[in-house]
Protein backbone atom coordinates (compact mmCIF):
# COMPACT_ATOMS: atom_id res chain seq x y z
CA UNK A 1 0.00 0.00 0.00
CA UNK A 2 3.01 2.44 0.16
CA UNK A 3 2.96 3.00 -3.32
CA UNK A 4 -0.28 5.16 -2.78
CA UNK A 5 1.10 7.66 -0.14
CA UNK A 6 1.54 10.58 -2.41
CA UNK A 7 -2.07 10.21 -3.27
CA UNK A 8 -3.10 10.49 0.34
CA UNK A 9 -1.43 14.56 0.66
CA UNK A 10 -3.85 16.44 -0.27
CA UNK A 11 -6.53 19.09 1.34
CA UNK A 12 -9.92 19.98 0.39
CA UNK A 13 -11.65 22.64 1.09
CA UNK A 14 -15.14 24.17 0.36
CA UNK A 15 -15.65 28.00 -1.02
CA UNK A 16 -19.12 29.61 -1.00
CA UNK A 17 -20.58 32.41 -3.15
CA UNK A 18 -23.29 33.96 -1.61
CA UNK A 19 -25.19 36.12 -4.16
CA UNK A 20 -27.82 39.10 -2.74
CA UNK A 21 -29.46 42.02 -4.68
CA UNK A 22 -29.94 45.07 -2.75
CA UNK A 23 -31.12 48.45 -3.82
CA UNK A 24 -31.20 47.63 -7.53
CA UNK A 25 -27.24 46.06 -6.90
CA UNK A 26 -26.23 42.01 -7.21
CA UNK A 27 -23.71 41.53 -4.21
CA UNK A 28 -21.45 38.95 -2.79
CA UNK A 29 -21.15 38.36 0.76
CA UNK A 30 -17.43 37.94 1.60
CA UNK A 31 -15.40 38.10 5.00
CA UNK A 32 -12.08 39.38 5.81
CA UNK A 33 -9.68 36.25 6.62
CA UNK A 34 -8.24 36.65 10.60
CA UNK A 35 -5.64 33.50 9.92
CA UNK A 36 -2.90 33.21 7.78
CA UNK A 37 -2.16 33.04 4.37
CA UNK A 38 -4.09 36.61 3.46
CA UNK A 39 -4.82 37.97 6.98
CA UNK A 40 -6.36 40.68 6.55
CA UNK A 41 -7.55 40.00 2.88
CA UNK A 42 -11.61 39.57 1.70
CA UNK A 43 -12.07 36.46 0.68
CA UNK A 44 -15.01 33.87 0.06
CA UNK A 45 -16.94 32.04 3.01
CA UNK A 46 -14.40 28.78 3.09
CA UNK A 47 -12.28 26.44 5.24
CA UNK A 48 -11.21 23.12 5.11
CA UNK A 49 -13.25 19.66 5.18
CA UNK A 50 -13.10 17.40 7.85
CA UNK A 51 -11.67 14.23 6.83
CA UNK A 52 -14.87 11.99 7.70
CA UNK A 53 -17.43 14.97 6.63
CA UNK A 54 -19.71 15.05 3.28
CA UNK A 55 -18.42 18.16 0.78
CA UNK A 56 -22.01 19.28 0.70
CA UNK A 57 -22.21 19.13 4.56
CA UNK A 58 -19.05 20.55 4.95
CA UNK A 59 -20.62 23.70 2.75
CA UNK A 60 -23.15 24.12 4.80
CA UNK A 61 -21.35 24.06 8.15
CA UNK A 62 -18.74 25.79 6.78
CA UNK A 63 -20.84 29.24 5.91
CA UNK A 64 -22.53 28.98 9.03
CA UNK A 65 -19.33 28.96 11.15
CA UNK A 66 -18.10 32.23 9.38
CA UNK A 67 -20.94 34.15 8.58
CA UNK A 68 -24.37 32.94 10.83
CA UNK A 69 -25.98 32.36 7.98
CA UNK A 70 -27.62 29.02 7.57
CA UNK A 71 -31.02 27.30 6.36
CA UNK A 72 -29.68 27.95 2.75
CA UNK A 73 -30.11 25.88 -0.58
CA UNK A 74 -26.09 25.67 -1.90
CA UNK A 75 -25.56 24.25 -5.27
CA UNK A 76 -22.35 22.84 -6.01
CA UNK A 77 -21.06 24.33 -9.36
CA UNK A 78 -17.34 23.88 -9.77
CA UNK A 79 -14.02 22.31 -8.42
CA UNK A 80 -10.76 24.39 -8.82
CA UNK A 81 -7.18 22.18 -8.63
CA UNK A 82 -4.34 24.23 -9.22
CA UNK A 83 -1.25 22.80 -7.72
CA UNK A 84 -0.20 25.97 -5.87
CA UNK A 85 -3.37 27.77 -5.00
CA UNK A 86 -2.70 27.50 -1.37
CA UNK A 87 0.52 28.64 0.47
CA UNK A 88 0.37 25.07 2.58
CA UNK A 89 0.41 22.48 0.03
CA UNK A 90 -2.21 21.05 -2.18
CA UNK A 91 -5.25 21.76 -1.75
CA UNK A 92 -8.59 21.32 -3.80
CA UNK A 93 -11.41 23.00 -3.08
CA UNK A 94 -14.91 22.92 -4.29
CA UNK A 95 -17.52 26.07 -5.13
CA UNK A 96 -20.95 26.23 -4.14
CA UNK A 97 -23.24 29.04 -4.71
CA UNK A 98 -26.85 29.81 -3.41
CA UNK A 99 -28.92 32.98 -3.87
CA UNK A 100 -30.62 34.78 -0.72
CA UNK A 101 -32.31 37.68 0.24
CA UNK A 102 -30.24 39.97 2.10
CA UNK A 103 -33.50 41.21 4.33
CA UNK A 104 -34.12 37.56 5.72
CA UNK A 105 -30.62 37.38 7.12
CA UNK A 106 -28.25 39.03 10.05
CA UNK A 107 -24.73 38.17 9.52
CA UNK A 108 -22.94 37.34 12.46
CA UNK A 109 -18.88 36.77 11.60
CA UNK A 110 -17.21 34.10 13.73
CA UNK A 111 -13.95 31.46 13.30
CA UNK A 112 -11.41 32.80 11.19
CA UNK A 113 -13.68 35.59 10.07
CA UNK A 114 -12.73 38.89 11.37
CA UNK A 115 -15.74 40.30 9.25
CA UNK A 116 -18.49 39.91 7.09
CA UNK A 117 -20.03 42.00 4.97
CA UNK A 118 -22.00 42.50 1.41
CA UNK A 119 -19.58 43.79 -1.36
CA UNK A 120 -20.87 44.95 -4.72
CA UNK A 121 -20.23 41.93 -7.48
CA UNK A 122 -19.54 45.37 -9.80
CA UNK A 123 -16.47 46.76 -7.50
CA UNK A 124 -15.18 43.34 -5.81
CA UNK A 125 -11.53 44.55 -4.99
CA UNK A 126 -8.83 41.41 -5.56
CA UNK A 127 -9.87 38.51 -3.49
CA UNK A 128 -7.47 35.59 -1.15
CA UNK A 129 -6.30 32.64 -3.34
CA UNK A 130 -7.58 32.26 -6.54
CA UNK A 131 -11.51 33.26 -4.97
CA UNK A 132 -11.40 36.11 -8.30
CA UNK A 133 -11.41 32.92 -10.58
CA UNK A 134 -14.25 30.93 -8.57
CA UNK A 135 -16.27 34.82 -8.11
CA UNK A 136 -16.53 34.61 -11.68
CA UNK A 137 -17.21 30.75 -12.55
CA UNK A 138 -20.29 31.35 -9.96
CA UNK A 139 -21.23 34.81 -11.81
CA UNK A 140 -20.70 32.91 -15.40
CA UNK A 141 -23.23 30.20 -13.62
CA UNK A 142 -25.53 32.94 -12.28
CA UNK A 143 -25.82 34.88 -15.82
CA UNK A 144 -26.51 31.68 -17.29
CA UNK A 145 -29.68 30.14 -14.49
CA UNK A 146 -31.59 33.68 -15.44
CA UNK A 147 -31.72 32.43 -19.39
CA UNK A 148 -32.79 28.94 -18.39
CA UNK A 149 -34.94 29.26 -15.34
CA UNK A 150 -36.15 32.29 -13.38
CA UNK A 151 -34.56 33.95 -11.20
CA UNK A 152 -35.87 36.27 -8.55
CA UNK A 153 -37.58 34.40 -6.51
CA UNK A 154 -34.56 33.72 -3.97
CA UNK A 155 -33.82 37.54 -4.47
CA UNK A 156 -36.48 39.82 -4.09
CA UNK A 157 -39.05 41.28 -2.18
CA UNK A 158 -42.02 39.56 -1.87
CA UNK A 159 -43.67 42.47 -3.58
CA UNK A 160 -41.59 44.04 -6.29
CA UNK A 161 -42.43 46.25 -9.30
CA UNK A 162 -41.82 45.06 -13.04
CA UNK A 163 -38.74 47.62 -12.97
CA UNK A 164 -37.20 46.08 -9.90
CA UNK A 165 -37.26 42.71 -11.63
CA UNK A 166 -36.11 44.01 -14.72
CA UNK A 167 -32.93 45.72 -12.86
CA UNK A 168 -32.09 42.31 -11.17
CA UNK A 169 -31.84 40.95 -14.58
CA UNK A 170 -29.65 43.92 -15.84
CA UNK A 171 -27.86 43.38 -12.70
CA UNK A 172 -27.04 39.92 -13.35
CA UNK A 173 -26.46 40.28 -17.13
CA UNK A 174 -24.54 43.48 -16.83
CA UNK A 175 -26.08 45.56 -19.91
CA UNK A 176 -29.24 47.95 -20.45
CA UNK A 177 -32.41 45.72 -21.95
CA UNK A 178 -34.93 47.08 -23.48
CA UNK A 179 -38.32 47.80 -21.27
CA UNK A 180 -41.26 47.05 -23.42
CA UNK A 181 -39.33 44.00 -25.04
CA UNK A 182 -38.57 42.80 -21.34
CA UNK A 183 -42.34 43.61 -19.59
CA UNK A 184 -43.74 41.84 -22.88
CA UNK A 185 -41.14 38.52 -22.21
CA UNK A 186 -41.90 38.57 -18.70
CA UNK A 187 -45.84 38.67 -18.42
CA UNK A 188 -46.12 36.29 -21.41
CA UNK A 189 -44.64 33.37 -19.12
CA UNK A 190 -47.39 33.95 -16.83
CA UNK A 191 -44.79 33.71 -14.20
CA UNK A 192 -46.15 36.64 -12.03
CA UNK A 193 -49.35 37.76 -10.11
CA UNK A 194 -50.56 40.66 -10.82
CA UNK A 195 -51.87 42.43 -6.66
CA UNK A 196 -53.70 44.98 -7.78
CA UNK A 197 -51.85 46.77 -5.97
CA UNK A 198 -49.32 49.86 -5.88
CA UNK A 199 -46.26 51.04 -4.28
CA UNK A 200 -46.48 53.72 -1.20
CA UNK A 201 -44.97 56.48 -0.20
CA UNK A 202 -43.26 56.77 -3.26
CA UNK A 203 -42.33 60.58 -4.76
CA UNK A 204 -42.88 59.31 -8.67
CA UNK A 205 -45.69 57.76 -10.31
CA UNK A 206 -47.00 54.66 -7.54
CA UNK A 207 -46.42 51.28 -9.92
CA UNK A 208 -48.11 48.16 -10.29
CA UNK A 209 -47.07 45.43 -7.61
CA UNK A 210 -46.23 41.87 -8.38
CA UNK A 211 -45.13 38.27 -6.70
CA UNK A 212 -43.81 35.51 -8.43
CA UNK A 213 -46.93 32.42 -9.08
CA UNK A 214 -44.89 29.93 -6.53
CA UNK A 215 -46.00 26.66 -8.62
CA UNK A 216 -45.70 28.05 -12.07
CA UNK A 217 -41.97 28.99 -10.71
CA UNK A 218 -41.26 25.68 -9.77
CA UNK A 219 -42.82 24.13 -13.13
CA UNK A 220 -40.08 26.16 -14.90
CA UNK A 221 -37.54 25.63 -12.61
CA UNK A 222 -37.55 21.61 -13.39
CA UNK A 223 -38.43 22.48 -17.32
CA UNK A 224 -36.53 25.64 -17.95
CA UNK A 225 -36.82 27.86 -20.77
CA UNK A 226 -35.07 30.07 -23.28
CA UNK A 227 -35.14 33.42 -22.27
CA UNK A 228 -33.40 35.66 -24.67
CA UNK A 229 -33.59 39.67 -23.86
CA UNK A 230 -33.22 42.63 -25.90
CA UNK A 231 -30.79 44.99 -25.16
CA UNK A 232 -31.87 48.81 -24.98
CA UNK A 233 -31.92 50.83 -28.38
CA UNK A 234 -29.42 53.03 -26.50
CA UNK A 235 -27.08 50.36 -25.40
CA UNK A 236 -27.65 48.80 -29.44
CA UNK A 237 -26.74 52.26 -30.89
CA UNK A 238 -23.85 52.75 -29.01
CA UNK A 239 -22.33 49.37 -29.77
CA UNK A 240 -22.80 50.29 -33.15
CA UNK A 241 -21.31 53.43 -33.11
CA UNK A 242 -17.88 51.60 -31.45
CA UNK A 243 -17.50 49.17 -33.97
CA UNK A 244 -17.89 52.12 -36.61
CA UNK A 245 -14.90 53.85 -35.32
Amino acid sequence: MGHFDNFFKSAFTVDNVIFGFDEGDLKVLLIRRGEEPYHGKWALPGYFVYPNEDLDDAAIRVLEELTGINNVYLEQVQTFGAVNRHAFGRVITVAYFSLIKISNYTIQPASIALQAQWHSVATVSPLAFDHDEILHACFMRLKWLVRSRPVGFELLPPKFTLTELQHLYEAILETELDKRNFRKKILSMDLLIDLNETQEGVAHRPAKLYKFDQKKYQELLKEGFSFELKESRKKEVKKRSNNSV
